[in-house]
Parts: structure tokens; C-alpha cells; sequence
């Protein structure tokens, strides 16, 4: 007696340690604001949009000038022996010449067949799609926190249940060690009661092990310390309702994969605008101003200087490319057509998940209601077999197998809760309404 009270102090202990140590509670909502914050994912798919944001201007697009200024200089050192037409002769040992040049020009495509207009518009769909990606990785994100954080409730509940086992147990131990004292009882029985609560003290601590597993796999999503564990809530809320004429009509409109590749056509179709626009002439104008010096250590010049504006253009037809265009255009018509192909293959896969997700939603949702009656079943008839116990009217056999009927029970129900809310989110995540 005195080894059976001395392990459930050792064990109380450790349950009162785990809830000093402790952390203020984190709300599920808590948690999906600092994964947004702090989740690496989110916060690469957070940049990766960010640069097809700053990608989209006109100036990326060919809409604007090129303006550069530029500047030369040079020194040169020659020998020179000349012979003017007159039979003038000049030799120069070293003839030194400075030359310096400066300038300012623009350049300014002036019309490329609409070609610039049509990779604005292409910039915009890029940018577009970039938002819907990093969407598609909020959801994602959400989707994993919101399972980390309920699977760290379901393995709570767990140890709740072993906890309610083990006062079931103590209970019993001391019945049977009472009628073991009074000589109405073999020890062999108090002996196997004895055993079956500490099998179950050892599945506590197995389940604080757990509980704290789930909670570091938590805490790397929300991108803290692992060795932080966070205090979670006690419940998983199941209120969520379907309608699946509804959820199907929105899903088209809704779910950004179908979206992503939707974007992916458009990006295509603009790409292949593209091409046949490089067939069109092209027009560039040209202008500047430019000054140039240079001197001479001897000769018939010795300084020139010249400045002044510069005004020019240019047009280019394209006439042969030895088939470049006709190949980029032709390519671009195949992957217009793959990313058709692809956009209706994801709409059906996602329909699929859709149903599949509907159907686990309502056959989890039975599964739940039988089983909240099955466990109420094995709580009385686990009462029944105490009370029977304390009267002699049943075996610890009887008792064990009544105990063996709550655990099993206990854990079908906190399982199927906690998969009615993966199907819950599985759902909402393919809406994009998390």
C-alpha cells in the first residue's frame, strides 16, 4: 500500500509540475496570427510575391526612355612623319594628343507593334498570380497550425481520459485491498489491480511525452523557441455546418489552385501576344548632347572642340528570322493548350477532394454521434461494476474489462473529433475561407 501511494504522489507530482510550468494560454486564433508573422514559409512566399510586385512597372514593361550620360577620355603619344601634297614634310618625335568627350542621350522606343502593352498586361497577371500563391501558402500554413494546434488538445484529452482511469483504478485497488484485509478476496486479484494502475501511470507520463512532442511540432510552425511549450485549450469546437451544392458552386471561384492555373492560361495567352507583336516594326528615336575637345602638342590644329544636340531615329522591319518567330509562336500555342489541359485537370482533382472531404466530414460526424453514446454506455456500466465490486457481487475480471471498454471509447470519441475538425478545414481550405 504503502508503494502504491508513494506512485501516485510521484505521479501527481509531475502533473502538478507540467501545469506550473505551464505558459499562459494560446487561443487558436493566437496561434495562426504569429504563424502568419513568423512562419518562414510565409514569409518566403511573402517575398517571392513581393518581387513580382516590384517586377510590375512600365518601365519593366519597354514603356519608358533609357536616358545615359556618358564621358571619355585619352592620351595619346606618336611618332609622326607626314607629307602634305605640296612636299611639305612635318615629323613629330612625340606628338602627345588630350581628348575628351562628354554626353547625354535618350533612347525611347517609340512603337514595337503593341508588344510593350501586352507585357504590361502580362506583368499584371504575373503579379496577380504571385498573390494568389502566396494565398494558396496562408491557407496551407493555416491549415498545418490549426492541426498542430488541435492535435496537441486531442493528446490532452488523452491524458485527461488515462487521468479519469487511474482515479477509476485507485478506486478499485482500494476496494479490492479492503476485501483482501477482511480475507474475502485472493491476492492474486489485488495484485492484477495493482499492476493495471501502474500500466496506466506509465501511459501518463508516455502521454506527457506526447503532449510535448505536439506542442514543439506547434511551435516550429509558429516559428518560436521548441523549447517554449505553449498551454493550449481543453476543447475542439464542432459547430460547422455544410451545404454541398453550395460548397461546389463556390469552389471555381474560390479555391486558388483552380485560380493559380486560371492565371497561368492568361500569363500564356499574353505570352504568345508577345510573339506575334515582334513581327511588327519596330521605331526608335535617338537624342543627345554632346561635346567633345581635343589637343594637340604641335601641328597645323592644336585645339578642336566641337557641341552641340544630336537628333535621330530608326526602323527596323523584320523580314527573315530564320524561323525564330514562327518557332516561338508555335510553342507558345502548345503551352496555351498545356495550361488548358492542366487548369481542367486541377478542377477535377479539386472537385474530388472536395467530395472526398465532404464525405470524411459527414461519416466522421457519425461516427461521433455513436460514439458519444457508446461512451456514455461504458461509464455507467463502469460504475455499475464498482458499485457491484464494493458489494461482491463481480470480479476484478469484470471490472478490468469494464475499464478496458471506457479507454477504448474514450479514445475513438477524442479521435473522432479531432478528425470531424480535419475535415472541417480540409473543406474551408479548399473554399480559401480559413
Amino acid at each position: 500500500m504503502q508503494n502504491l501511494m508513494k506512485t501516485i504522489f510521484i505521479f501527481f507530482f509531475l502533473l502538478i509540475f507540467s501545469i506550473a510550468d505551464a505558459q499562459s494560454l494560446l487561443t487558436i486564433d493566437d496561434a495562426i496570427k504569429i504563424a502568419l508573422k513568423n512562419n518562414y514559409g510565409i514569409l518566403v512566399a511573402r517575398n517571392d510575391a513581393a518581387i513580382s510586385k516590384t517586377n510590375n512597372t512600365i518601365g519593366n514593361a519597354g514603356m519608358l526612355p533609357n536616358v545615359a550620360v556618358t564621358g571619355n577620355g585619352s592620351y595619346n603619344v606618336d611618332k609622326v612623319n607626314q607629307t602634305l601634297p605640296g612636299g611639305t614634310e612635318s615629323n613629330y618625335s612625340a606628338l602627345s594628343t588630350k581628348s575628351l568627350s562628354a554626353g547625354a542621350e535618350l533612347s525611347w522606343t517609340l512603337f514595337d507593334g503593341g508588344k510593350m502593352f501586352v507585357t504590361k498586361n502580362k506583368l499584371n497577371e504575373i503579379e496577380a498570380l504571385g498573390e494568389i500563391q502566396f494565398k494558396d501558402k496562408v491557407l496551407q500554413t493555416q491549415f498545418d497550425v490549426i492541426a498542430a494546434y488541435y492535435d496537441v488538445v486531442r493528446q490532452k484529452q488523452q491524458l485527461q481520459s488515462i487521468v479519469e482511469i487511474i482515479n477509476y483504478n485507485t478506486e478499485l485497488v482500494k476496494i479490492l485491498q479492503t476485501s483482501f484485509n477482511g480475507g474475502l478476496l485472493l491476492k492474486t486479484n489485488l495484485l492484477q489491480a495493482k499492476i493495471d494502475l501502474n500500466v496506466f501511470m506509465e501511459d501518463s507520463i508516455n502521454q506527457q511525452f506526447t503532449i510535448d512532442a505536439a506542442k514543439k511540432s506547434l511551435n516550429k510552425l509558429l516559428g518560436l523557441r521548441v523549447d517554449s511549450l505553449p498551454e493550449v485549450s481543453d476543447s475542439i469546437p464542432l459547430s460547422y455546418s455544410i451545404d454541398k451544392t453550395n460548397l461546389l458552386n463556390k469552389l471555381n471561384s474560390s479555391n486558388t489552385s483552380i485560380l493559380s492555373y486560371q492565371k497561368q492560361i492568361d500569363i500564356a495567352k499574353l505570352t504568345l501576344k508577345e510573339f506575334t507583336r515582334t513581327r511588327y516594326p519596330l521605331v526608335n528615336f535617338n537624342t543627345g548632347y554632346f561635346l567633345t575637345q581635343t589637343d594637340y602638342s604641335a601641328g597645323s590644329i592644336l585645339k578642336s572642340r566641337t557641341s552641340g544636340p544630336q537628333f535621330g531615329g530608326s526602323v527596323s522591319i523584320p523580314i527573315f528570322q530564320g524561323g525564330k518567330v514562327q518557332r516561338e509562336i508555335a510553342t507558345s500555342k502548345i503551352e496555351v493548350e498545356s495550361a488548358e489541359f492542366n487548369l481542367e485537370n486541377i478542377k477535377l482533382q479539386v472537385t474530388t477532394d472536395l467530395l472526398n472531404a465532404v464525405a470524411e466530414f459527414e461519416n466522421q460526424q457519425r461516427l461521433l454521434i455513436i460514439e458519444k453514446k457508446n461512451k456514455e454506455l461504458t461509464v455507467e456500466n463502469l460504475d455499475i461494476s464498482l458499485q457491484r465490486m464494493k458489494l461482491g457481487q463481480t470480479t476484478s475480471l469484470g471490472v478490468h474489462q469494464a475499464q478496458e471498454n471506457y479507454v477504448q471509447s474514450c479514445t475513438r470519441l477524442i479521435n473522432f473529433e479531432y478528425e470531424v475538425k480535419i475535415a472541417e478545414i480540409r473543406l474551408k481550405q479548399l473554399l480559401s475561407i480559413l
